[in-house]
């Protein structure tokens, strides 16, 4: 029996060697200066070597694994005298010990964990023959020809450290670490200008190199790129010409090696590395209370820094309002912050109104849910709103013409304030029973006069009659025979929809209208009445106008104004049994405008009605265009044009199949950013010029938003573009002096907002509702007004499901089930319906 132990420990004695001495695996613990394809190991093969794998001919700098936690590790590039991490591939996403770094023989450098790709330097299939470490702290996978460019280099991909003779240019992003608030900083170049910026919802600059009065101007003009020379960070432009120098310590040595550190601060520090790796004096910016959070959110920040609650918010809980959004419906009133406090942002933010005044200020926050803080200059008259802030500035004895005021939730104030609101609320109930009471008494007054009773066929009365007359702001009432005359007694049908038919008509002043007559609704006249007063008072340039309405016995018409060109889908699709060519396809600049202007439709339903409107039914059918091809949603506040039994039957699923939001599918609550997916997936059939989904296509291009995702990744944005419209943007790329890369041109509604539509798209339709942005947030974003991030891979729980449950349709048909009992929103039959709601 111990014959057998002994025997059985050699053996695995011997796999294990075995395990780290195979050529396959790694070079056992050596360290090597040059890998070569077919080289893999993880962090254990290492550890003898604290983890280190590769080394520069130096020594100075190493490549392998790292961590300040045992249990997880990150893949980086290291200084070794200061051991300062200067690169990491994975810095968001720390592996174990097991998992493995590979040198692949396709020539892909790559970090894997759990069988899935952390990160990698997308080089497979490109010739490379070797990584190399270079002495600069540049780490590059080489092809074959030694003097041609490296297939990829660490210094392209920078994390938050900037090393000497780096070159940071256009497009490029260093990003901090996390801080306490999970907030990052970034540092970029745009607009002919290094920028330092906070990830704020949206981004807040605090600094900006050509403002900065330590540098050493040399000539003007846009920095294209700048390099980290000897202790000074040059700026040159596109033509290499030295504009700016920062210098960054007064006698550096030319043979140090010098690194820019963006810290979680947001302070961009320099470091001589070869001097122990302690930061220099020389920082940006160099007073702390100029960055965003020197101190917690609302606080005042002073020199040390020391940070003070302002005497407004004093008797707020730890300072803090509270209120992230009044989006909710939450009621808030403004508070003034103390005198002589300023804000980062606004000296480099352009305001949201100019020569404004304090009133109006006031009210563009309040119709503003996101805005949670207004800064408003009295000299200038400019008004500056905040979705998010940070800390403040004490000025001093400085002297200032802003005056700031933070939202609050309604009822922070003093009892006193609290009894006066109690006491108008009560004053207004009982003013409100007088009316109501005074109404009904003239009602019944009119009917003792003798007031003919009508017939059984009218079914209405009177009464209904005085009051349905006498609602303020009521669209014209027509008789039914006025418009069974208007529309040449129903005879020219331009559609049918869930409710009923829609009719071409004529008044009599010669304007035309479309009249919609509503059938099978269940609708009672009070309900219809009070329905049409709510449409009948929203008035906007991208919303169908209720021209008027008819409520006589048991006919329920709405009349609307006409739209010439018909709805979108006839524009953006191909119809079966059309010609090619019969109908011509729509313009960019037509799509773009006809986008802004459906986004401008919603958020005024969302954000600016007296009670927020969701539309939940948003599609191509629904974007109708007059004359012009200007945009106006329709069936828009219909929703509730149903019996109370079909509104309950409705509440969690309502809309049109293809463009309903997953919470819709999973059950949770619908809000207007249930909207805000519909409309992304509109204009993602706008921008492909197809359906979101296809059966006809490939398994890859069937679901078209999933397609989108992954040509995003790729950055092959051409294939999501519907080809009819690139033929149409060639021509216009090459007369801007283009290359027809659709992506990067600039104008709003040429090709280069292309890239910025589809960005948009994919913000609109994430999963998490939560990152989906307002309407008013999309406008801003599409008109150019704030910067379009990198939108996140949606969750794929969503896709799935939707793609499963189309692929499911697309096979078995679309008929409903005829087995009865509960419906389950998941099966065919209960999505087997275009409609997935009542009529509307």
């Amino acid at each position: 029996m111990a014959n057998l132990l002994i025997r059985s420990a050699a053996v695995s004695a011997f796999l294990v060697v075995f395990a780290l001495v195979s050529p396959r695996t790694c070079r056992c613990s050596t360290q090597v200066r040059r890998i070569t394809p077919g080289f893999q190991g993880s962090q254990m093969n290492w550890i003898d070597n604290d983890g280190v794998f590769l080394l520069s001919n130096s020594s100075a700098f190493a490549f392998g694994f790292t961590s300040s936690d045992p249990t997880y590790f990150f893949l980086a590039v290291i200084h070794q005298p200061s051991t300062r991490v200067v690169w990491a591939a994975n810095p968001a996403s720390p592996v174990s010990n097991s998992d493995t770094f590979a040198f692949a023989d396709d020539g892909d450098a790559r970090l894997e964990a759990g069988g899935a790709t952390v990160w990698s330097t997308s080089t497979s299939a490109r010739g490379a023959t070797a990584m190399v470490l270079l002495d600069s702290g540049n780490l590059v996978v080489l092809g074959g020809d030694p003097a041609a460019a490296p297939l990829w280099q660490s210094f392209d991909h920078p994390t938050d450290t900037l090393l000497s003779g780096q070159n940071f240019y256009g497009g490029m992003r260093l990003t901090s670490k996390p801080n306490g608030h999970n907030l990052t900083y970034h540092l970029v170049i745009e607009g002919g200008d290094v920028v330092l910026k906070a990830d704020f919802r949206p981004p807040q600059p605090y600094w900006t190199m050509k403002r900065e009065n330590r540098i050493i101007k040399n000539f003007s003009g846009d920095i294209s790129d700048a390099v980290l020379v000897s202790g000074s960070w040059n700026t040159y432009d596109r033509d290499k010409v030295l504009l700016w120098q920062f210098i960054a310590v007064d006698a550096p040595r030319t043979n140090g090696t010098w690194a820019a550190v963006l810290g979680s601060d947001g302070v961009l520090a320099f470091y001589n590395l070869d001097s122990g790796g302690g930061p220099q004096q020389t920082r940006i910016p160099q007073d702390l209370c100029d960055t965003p959070e020197p101190c917690d959110p609302y606080f005042i920040c002073s020199g040390g820094p020391r940070c003070q609650c302002p005497a407004a918010l004093s008797s707020v809980p730890n300072c803090n309002p509270d209120i992230s959004s009044s989006c909710g419906g939450a009621s808030f009133d403004f508070k003034k912050v103390d005198e002589g406090v300023g804000y980062f942002a606004t000296g480099f933010l352009k305001p949201a109104a100019t020569r404004s005044s304090l009133m109006g200020c006031r009210d563009a926050c309040r119709g503003n849910c996101s805005c949670l803080a207004l800064f408003f200059d009295d000299a200038s008259g400019n008004c500056f709103l905040f979705d998010q802030i940070g800390s403040l500035r004490q000025l001093g004895g400085k002297t200032t013409s802003f005056s700031m005021y933070i939202k609050i939730p309604d009822g922070g104030d003093s009892k006193g304030s609290g009894l006066s609101r109690v006491i108008i609320v009560l004053i207004i109930a009982v003013v409100t029973v007088f009316v109501i009471v005074g109404l009904i008494y003239l009602a019944v007054i009119r009917r003792r006069k003798g007031a003919p009773e009508p017939s059984d066929h009218q079914g209405s009365s009177e009464e209904d009659n005085f009051l349905m007359e006498n609602i303020s702001g009521m669209p014209i009432r027509f008789s039914y025979t006025e418009l069974r005359q208007a529309t040449d007694n129903f005879s020219v049908k331009l559609g049918q929809g869930g409710f009923g038919s829609v009719y071409l008509g004529k008044l009599p002043d010669g304007s035309r209208v479309a009249v919609k007559k509503l059938e099978g609704i269940g609708q009672g006249k009070k309900e219809f009445r009070a329905e049409v007063s709510i449409i009948g008072s929203i008035h906007h340039i991208h919303l169908v106008r209720l021209r008027g309405f008819c409520a006589e016995g048991t006919h329920r018409l709405l009349a609307y104004e006409y739209m010439a060109n018909g709805s979108l889908d006839r524009w953006i699709f191909h119809h079966e049994g059309q010609e090619e060519g019969q109908r011509p396809p729509l313009d960019w600049e037509k799509r773009f405008s006809i986008a802004v202007g459906t986004a401008k439709g919603l958020a005024y339903l969302h954000e600016d009605c007296e009670s927020k409107i969701v539309h939940c039914d948003i599609k191509p059918e629904n974007v109708l265009l007059d004359d012009n091809f200007e945009a106006k949603v329709s069936d828009f506040g219909l929703a509730k044009l149903m019996t109370r039994e079909q509104s309950h039957v409705f509440t969690t699923l309502r809309g049109t199949r293809g463009y309903l939001a997953p919470e819709w599918i999973t059950g949770y609550a619908i809000s207007e950013k249930s909207d805000v997916y519909s409309f992304g997936m509109v204009l993602l059939e706008m921008i492909g010029g197809r359906k979101n989904f296809d059966p006809s296509e490939t398994s890859e291009k069937a679901h078209f938003p999933s397609y989108a995702f992954k040509k995003m990744e790729e950055r092959k944005l051409a294939d999501v573009v519907d080809p009819r419209l690139l033929l149409l943007l060639e021509p216009v790329a090459r007369s801007e002096g283009g290359d027809g890369d659709h992506g990067k041109k600039k104008g709003v509604a040429g090709p280069g907002a292309v890239e910025t539509a589809i960005k948009v798209a994919l913000w609109c339709i994430q999963e998490d509702m939560a990152l989906r942005p307002s309407m008013t947030k999309v406008v801003q974003m599409l008109e150019g007004l704030c910067e379009v991030p990198e939108p996140p891979t949606s969750g794929q729980m969503g896709f799935r499901l939707y793609a499963n449950v189309f692929k499911t349709i697309s096979e078995e048909g679309a008929t409903a089930s005829s087995t009865s009992g509960p419906s389950d929103c998941n099966s065919d039959a209960f999505l087997s319906a275009v409609r997935l709601s009542g009529p509307r």
